[in-house]
């Protein structure tokens, strides 16, 4: 399985993670068997579960697990470890050796997820409509959607310039993003999230309108000096990314002027709160 030609889209099924491979080659979803059994048993430790499992299955001559792959995905602690992934076609068989009352229910889940993809490919505005959605249910206003909308497809258009440009991979696109917003904003991604308190929440998720539109500009600039100047490789598409974060920065700086105070917040754009932090905080005061 070539991991070049692959993406993770997490799914979810009651309220857990379920990570979710697409392969575009093959066009179809490879799943995280240990994901899936976690559900499925209720077993505390869905990993030492599907262990037991899949030994079973292999005293037994199943070949189910004779097709599972193995690749490297994001675990809780944050660390990419081998995991052992199969398509929705064996899932389904390996779900048949797990007695629960959960079964039904992950059956008809992994159906969609197949049902869904299909629709999908014939009709891109199907993911695009279901995107829209997702946000309005959050309580996005369309205002902001709009933007957000926009924002997704000019970063395509980025990391489809930077690819044009020698640079190989997420972790260098991650590179080039971090020197960009720290250009604008003082912080790195990681940074700029921890200031919003947020986690696993995606950050431009959580930018205000001003924000937004200033890693916008940020990264148009970008878009547009990396395409003109055409450098070659990670150190000269760094200072192009630098370049382009300058930019904001000159724009942050002006309306800031005017404003008399920072466009950069620590709200996030749904007001989320952990309670461990809360909990934290109080024993503080």
């Amino acid at each position: 399985m070539d991991e070049n030609k692959m993406h993770l889209i997490n799914k979810i099924f009651n309220n857990e993670t379920i990570r979710t491979i697409w392969d575009k080659e093959q066009e179809k979803y490879f799943i995280s068997v240990v994901d899936i059994v976690s559900v499925i048993s209720e077993s505390k430790d869905g990993r030492k579960y599907w262990n037991k499992l899949k030994q079973r299955l292999k005293n037994e001559g199943n070949q189910t697990v004779t097709n599972c792959h193995q690749l490297k995905l994001k675990a809780q602690d944050g660390k990419y470890r081998e995991t052992d992934v199969t398509d929705i076609e064996g899932m389904f068989r390996i779900i048949e050796s797990i007695p629960s009352k959960n079964a039904e229910p992950i059956k008809q889940w992994l159906a969609h997820l197949g049902k869904e993809r299909i629709d999908e490919t014939f009709d891109p505005s199907i993911a695009l409509q279901r995107a829209i959605d997702l946000y309005r249910a959050k309580g996005y206003d369309e205002e902001w959607i709009v933007k957000r909308m926009k924002s997704i497809q000019e970063r395509k258009k980025l990391t489809d310039v930077w690819k044009e440009n020698g640079i190989e991979g997420n972790i260098e696109y991650a590179i080039l993003t971090n020197e960009i917003y720290k250009e604008w904003s003082g912080m790195t991604a990681k940074e700029y999230k921890q200031y919003k308190g947020l986690r696993k929440e995606n950050l431009r998720d959580n930018m205000d309108n001003i924000e937004l539109i200033l890693t916008d500009l940020s990264e148009e600039a970008t878009k547009r000096l990396a395409a003109k100047q055409k450098p070659n490789g990670l150190k000269e598409n760094i200072k192009v990314a630098k370049m382009g974060g300058h930019a904001a920065k000159v724009a942050r700086d002006d309306i800031e002027k005017n404003l008399g105070e920072s466009v950069v917040t620590k709200t996030n754009k749904l007001n989320y709160k952990y309670i461990e932090d809360e909990k934290n905080k109080k024993i503080s005061d």
